[in-house]
């Protein structure tokens, strides 16, 4: 697998919490410089001290990535303070758990404007600066979702499915101009991030991943390797393979199976009924920007199929020196 030069300057969108800022971390701990982008000011402050910790620049620059002539700006501001952009992450999202017919307009809209449009928005602010250098990396933040949709959450699996078809089209356009800049998509897993304690909720219960669940260090991990080697995708978690592989072969059953299973599967009992939380569907929600969420007892801190995934070579080197000892084993015996 070749490996692109080891990144400089990085721009995360969504960067203050969950995914995001255990992306930062991960950037920064291999000595990155980080361009953190997302709504919330004290949020951006307390991210960027953790992130600086690391020896590294830090920018923080406030910007509802649903806004794209805001989000060209933040990446003009990147390149004039911490130099050419190497790698921009589309992160940032908002989502609703609620049935369709449960949802206004505007919610399902303001879903679609970040959690779609934004992807677009960075993607293009970050083509308008990549392209001219023939070179560069953008990380695209997707889940299994994107392949295979589940119940109470329309809105987001839309996007997701939006943002596929969106970057498989870049990347033809890409190969058809024979640029060096390259689009990855990482697939991921349930994590457990503060998502599920400031999602707009329109269920009886308080909403939850779908397990397995892992800590979003998993993933940030994940994104760093996709950002530095030149992988189409990277399907995190065997939650993440199984149901995107699933649903190519059987997604009728899925559809039958979700709508039995998957309704419940997103509600947690352990909340008591009728809990109101706030929601960041329009407005931040500062106290609550951290990496994990309250699932930590449920989510695991390591991936095998993950490790797997990426180290390939090697895997494909242990099948092949099993193999051959089992092949030795059988002749000795005949």
């Amino acid at each position: 697998m070749k490996k692109s030069h080891t990144p400089q300057t990085v721009v995360i969108t969504g960067a203050t919490a969950g995914l995001g800022r255990a992306t930062a971390l991960e950037f920064a701990r291999h000595g990155a410089d980080v361009a953190l982008l997302a709504r919330d000011v004290d949020a951006l402050q307390q991210t960027a001290q953790e992130v600086r910790a690391a020896g590294v620049r830090v920018l923080s620059i406030q910007v509802d990535v649903s806004d794209a002539e805001a989000v060209d700006a933040a990446a003009a501001s990147v390149e004039s303070r911490l130099g050419p952009i190497d790698v921009w992450v589309n992160n940032a999202m908002v989502t609703v758990f609620a049935p369709v017919d449960a949802l206004s307009h505007k919610d399902f809209a303001r879903v679609t404007d970040v959690t779609y449009h934004g992807f677009v928005w960075g993607t293009m602010a970050a083509l308008k600066r990549m392209l001219e250098r023939d070179r560069g990396v953008i990380v695209q933040v997707g889940s299994a979702l994107a392949y295979r949709s589940i119940p109470l959450q329309s809105a987001y699996c839309g996007a997701k499915h939006a943002i596929r078809g969106f970057t498989d089209a870049l990347r033809c356009e890409l190969h058809h101009r024979h640029s060096s800049v390259h689009v990855t998509m990482v697939q991921m897993p349930a994590l457990n991030t503060p998502q599920f304690e400031w999602a707009e909720n329109g269920m009886p219960l308080a909403p939850r991943p779908v397990a397995p669940i892992f800590q979003p260090e998993v993933a940030a991990r994940a994104v760093y390797w996709a950002a530095t080697h030149r992988r189409r995708e990277v399907w995190v978690g065997a939650s993440s393979i199984k149901a995107i592989v699933a649903n190519q072969w059987i997604p009728g059953w899925l559809d039958r199976y979700l709508g039995r299973t998957g309704v419940d599967a997103q509600q947690d009992d352990s909340v008591a009924r009728g809990a109101q939380h706030a929601s960041n569907l329009w407005e931040p929600v500062t106290a609550l920007h951290r990496v994990h969420g309250r699932f930590d007892a449920d989510a695991s801190s390591s991936s095998p199929a993950l490790w797997l995934d990426t180290h390939r070579g090697f895997a494909m080197l242990a099948i092949a020196t099993l193999a051959t000892l089992c092949v030795g084993v059988l002749r000795r015996r005949i």
